[in-house]
């Protein structure tokens, strides 16, 4: 918050012109022009001193709709700012939004006059630019005085978060179709034959047979829940996401949402996915509610690796399951491609460049290709869902 003077250049000039007056009448003697002094500087300190008061009486909250949205969306802003006094009222009221760059300018309102127990409404839209947990707020109010003499400066309450998920694109009919903001509401569940038996119970949908309600989960969540007809997991998929800091800010970002998709997609397909950086693991999500949303928000949180940190190639061998390897970066040195022939030998194997035309691209594709892997090339993100397309059934493409 930066600094404010107390005084307008009114209240300055009153507080000079009262000491110059005064000086003068102390040195002519002239008691007159001392008393016109002392009330030229009275009324700045006095207004001062009225606001210290009225700074005390104010109170504010926030909403944010939605709390979680993708890269590319909106969302809305709602401040009240109230005079909790029951007698004085405030005037000269202007209050200030502090916002990150990654949400745009700071919004500015003049408020003007607050009666007493009265209260003002603001809104305002911000644009989520870039994924994070980003801060809203806190308000910055000014008080003026009646007199335009002085001024006060307030900070009202703790910022409210808002978190922005990576964009995602549906990747056939399983995919999500829409931000991650809608994943923890309806994400598809979708199964495939091949493992173990999955006992959660669902909400009951018209036409299920009534023999199939599940009365102990009915009577916990007060709504008819019916179990669901034996399902079983398909094999577990990994996805790896190259999150080092060479590659610059929209490669990057290309990248995230990528890895974003496909990992969300093969989960709605009813494998149990897991995400891993460099740093290691930082999501695991089975074909359960909300699984696609933790995915989301692990990686719009996710860092950037440093440019000289090893890629997640390593990682991968560990956690062989025979399911789908996926691995997505901004581009692939002759080291990242080396590691990456190496390991998942016996899996699906596609690696998605979102850097297609990086120095030595077309020399770590071809021994990709001589390995085994599937290569696919993306400019950005819109490029996603033709070149997913073309892929096999097998490893999360259209059946």
């Amino acid at each position: 918050m930066s600094t404010l003077p107390p005084f307008t250049a009114r209240g300055t000039g009153l507080l000079v012109a009262g000491a110059v007056f005064l000086g003068a009448g102390l040195f002519i003697g002239e008691r007159a022009l001392a008393a016109v002094a002392v009330l030229l500087l009275a009324l700045p300190l006095l207004s001062l001193l009225s606001l210290a008061g009225a700074r005390r009486s104010l109170v504010h909250s926030r909403t944010l709709r939605p709390a979680r949205v993708p890269v590319g969306a909106q969302a809305l802003v709602m401040v009240r700012v109230a005079n909790a006094g029951p007698v004085r009222s405030i005037g000269g009221v202007q209050a200030e939004d502090a916002l990150p760059p990654a949400l745009g300018e700071r919004p500015r309102f003049r408020i003007g006059l607050l009666p007493p127990r009265g209260a003002h409404d603001m809104a305002y839209r911000v644009a989520a630019a870039e994924r994070g947990l980003h801060p809203v707020g806190p308000l910055d109010v000014v008080l003026t005085d009646a007199l335009g003499c002085a001024r006060l400066r307030r900070r009202l309450g703790d910022a409210a978060s808002l978190l922005v998920t990576p964009r995602l694109v549906p990747l056939g009919p399983d995919g999500p179709q829409g931000g991650a903001a809608e994943l923890g509401e309806s994400p598809t569940r979708s199964m495939a034959a091949g493992g173990e038996d999955d006992p959660v119970p669902r909400p009951y949908q018209r036409g299920d047979d009534l023999r199939r309600v599940h009365w102990r989960s009915t009577a916990r969540h007060g709504a008819l829940m019916v179990r669901r007809e034996e399902a079983h997991h398909a094999e577990d998929a990994d996805v790896l996401v190259d999150m080092r800091g060479g590659a610059s800010r929209p490669v990057l970002e290309t990248a995230v949402s990528a890895a974003a998709s496909v990992a969300v997609h093969l989960q709605a397909r009813g494998r149990r996915v897991r995400v891993v950086t460099g740093s290691g693991r930082i999501a695991e999500a089975d074909a359960v509610q909300g699984g696609g949303a933790r995915i989301a928000e692990a990686l719009a949180l996710a860092p950037a690796d440093r440019p000289d940190a090893p890629g997640p190639w390593a990682l991968a061998e560990a956690d062989s399951s025979g399911g789908p390897l996926v691995a997505v970066a901004g581009a692939l040195g002759t080291a990242d491609a080396e590691a990456l022939s190496a390991i998942g030998a016996d899996r699906d194997r596609v690696a998605l460049l979102c850097s297609p035309d990086a120095p030595g691209i077309a020399e770590a594709e071809a021994a990709l290709a001589r390995s085994g892997w599937r290569t696919l090339r993306i400019r950005g993100i819109d490029d996603l869902p033709r070149a997913w397309a073309a892929l096999p059934a097998a490893v999360g493409g259209p059946r």
